[in-house]
């Protein structure tokens, strides 16, 4: 099968941290992904991040009762959505910055607690020279937990 025109490199369905971070340059304690899995380049991708209790922002928020913070499951959205960004247009723009210009509409269901594994939706909503727009939805067992549309610039 041929790729696409705009795609002349292979884009594999799943991915796991090592091809992450050879995508984004991200690193502990702030790469919040864990594993990126269903991709379809240039359209959609669904992040996985397995929530443990050693994750380093839970020693204080919030003492005696961990809750991931909302603006890192944001940040979750906007690393998946970075991951998928960088496969699709290939090697040359491994490593490169991502920027968040928007985010609009986020909203927090529940909390997301030590043991949870949040599946982060992502889905390209329009894409404009270095500028791309997504709908995330973070799910914990299925359920939504988290949502946000947000748009960020790739630097290179």
């Amino acid at each position: 099968m041929d790729a696409p025109a705009d795609q002349t490199h292979e884009v594999p369905e799943n991915v796991d941290v090592l091809q992450i971070m050879q995508a984004i340059p991200h690193r502990y304690p702030f790469l919040l992904i864990d594993r990126v899995e269903k991709i379809e380049a240039g359209e959609s991708a669904v992040g996985i991040k397995n929530v443990t209790v050693n994750e380093p922002f839970f020693p204080g928020h919030f003492p005696g009762r961990p809750v991931m913070p909302g603006v890192l499951i944001i940040e979750a959205m906007a690393q998946t959505a970075a991951t998928l960004v960088v496969l699709t247009l290939g090697p040359a723009f491994e490593g490169k910055l991502v920027y968040f210009m928007t985010i609009e509409g986020a909203k927090f269901r529940r909390p997301v607690v030590p043991g949870d594994q949040l599946r982060i939706h992502v889905q390209k909503e329009r894409a404009r020279a270095n500028v791309w727009r997504f709908k995330g939805v973070a799910k914990v067992d299925g359920v939504a937990v988290a949502e946000a549309t947000f748009s960020a610039m790739i630097m290179g």
